[in-house]
């Protein structure tokens, strides 16, 4: 009874959430020049998230709320220059060429709005693939051939699953650097630079990450999963060496959840390809439910290339807006976890004595950051410019469901083997 009683308050402050607006404030001129975020409308009294750009690059988000007649840009300008640090580092060199890589299934509409955004890059080298997964109408092959036909290869894959359709994509690019992004994003113009430039300045670096922000916060599923940091990790560029474990990540390189996301990541051609790409039984769209960007990242990292996160190659994501979309995230993303696990040391069995030594001291500092976010209650923040200051609850029920997917995701990916073995048989 008292657990009903606490999921039914669970949903009533759910609902309670109020919409936020998204935009950015550039503090580069004399006067801060404040834009809505990108499909928002201008700014106008009320909750505001903001990212904070310095000299054109993310230096920070910060969430303010504008009064009914007040100057919004110079409201927000004074807390962003406050809170919010120039840039670090040089400028990006000149970017390897590199191939795009989209999978998607379905999704024309959201597609073309990435695939503009794609066109509009100030990268002086790249080509765009599309790979169309599993599909069952010709929707994504007609927009396409009908709109980018002469900027943009077009791909089937008929094997369904996020990773068989990014493997796809990887064999068929001509790129140094190949970049994956997914069809419900819009890519910065600086982002495909930002991101691939690293590239050439390390001849050691197998793949870099970026930042992943919210494209509208309208809905209360929208607005819970970024006050709890969303995708996002920090503006503070990181580069991880296998050579020299970083003290703060005891599970270190296994902690891949930590490095970045699929929809913001490229690899080293030829460094992805040497370890055989993604595992297909791994991903969305596969019973594992997810892991595929995680186990390239351990994969390549694991080959002794360096990882490089950089804030400054930024995507701005269409985060799920409904509950029951929480509900089928948080399972798949702890399904997707120990999926990718499994996938590794069923891969790499010589992994196991690492991870195993490594575990421990893995849980302890895992229970101590639990411990942490407890007792913070909704006041604890992680990321600079107050972004995940948890402003409102985590429902225990999500909670409960990421543990279940943790349980669940070995299971899964040994399940998306066989099924893959099936399908593989019934092809030949």
């Amino acid at each position: 009874m008292a657990r009903s009683a606490r999921a039914r308050e669970e949903i009533r402050r759910f609902l309670d959430i109020g919409a936020v607006q998204v935009a950015e404030l550039d503090l580069d001129g004399p006067e801060a020049v404040l834009r809505p975020g990108p499909g928002s409308p201008p700014v106008t009294s009320g909750a505001v998230f903001v990212l904070v750009r310095r000299g054109g690059r993310p230096v920070g988000t910060l969430l303010g709320r504008v009064s009914e007649g007040a100057d919004a840009p110079a409201v927000l300008a004074e807390r962003g220059r406050a809170q919010c640090a120039p840039a670090v580092g040089d400028e990006p060199g000149e970017p390897p060429y590199t191939s795009v890589v989209v999978a998607t299934r379905e999704r024309a509409g959201q597609l073309a709005r990435a695939l503009d955004s794609l066109l509009a890059q100030d990268h002086p080298r790249f080509e765009i693939v599309v790979v169309d997964n599993a599909p069952v109408t010709g929707e994504t092959r007609e927009l396409v051939e009908r709109k980018y036909a002469e900027r943009v290869r077009y791909l089937c894959e008929p094997v369904p699953g996020l990773a068989v359709a990014h493997n796809a994509g990887l064999a068929a690019a001509r790129g140094e650097v190949v970049a994956f992004t997914d069809d419900d994003v819009v890519a910065d113009p600086r982002w495909l630079t930002e991101l691939t430039a690293p590239f050439t300045a390390d001849a050691g670096l197998g793949c870099a990450t970026g930042l992943i922000l919210p494209a509208r916060l309208t809905t209360p599923a929208q607005v819970l999963l970024e006050s709890h940091g969303g995708f996002a990790k920090g503006f503070t560029p990181r580069t991880y060496d296998p050579a020299d474990p970083p003290v703060d990540e005891p599970l270190f390189p296994f902690t891949a959840g930590r490095f970045g996301s699929g929809a913001n990541m490229a690899f080293r051609t030829a460094a992805l390809r040497s370890v055989g790409g993604f595992d297909p039984a791994t991903g969305a769209g596969t019973a594992a439910r997810g892991g595929d960007d995680l186990y390239g990242f351990v994969r390549v990292l694991a080959q002794g290339h360096r990882l490089r996160y950089t804030p400054y190659a930024l995507v701005w994501h269409h985060h799920r807006e409904t509950w029951r979309d929480l509900e089928t995230q948080a399972y798949g993303y702890g399904a997707g976890l120990t999926a990718y696990l499994t996938a590794v040391l069923v891969n790499r069995p010589a992994l196991l004595p690492a991870f195993l030594a490594r575990l421990p001291r893995g849980l302890a500092h895992a229970r101590a950051l639990t411990a942490v976010r407890e007792t913070e209650g909704t006041g604890g923040g992680g990321t600079p410019g107050d972004h995940d200051v948890r402003t409102h609850p985590w429902p225990r029920r999500l909670s409960r469901l990421q543990r279940r997917g943790m349980v669940y995701g070995p299971v899964g990916y040994l399940k998306a083997r066989r099924a893959l073995r099936a399908t593989v048989r019934g092809a030949r």
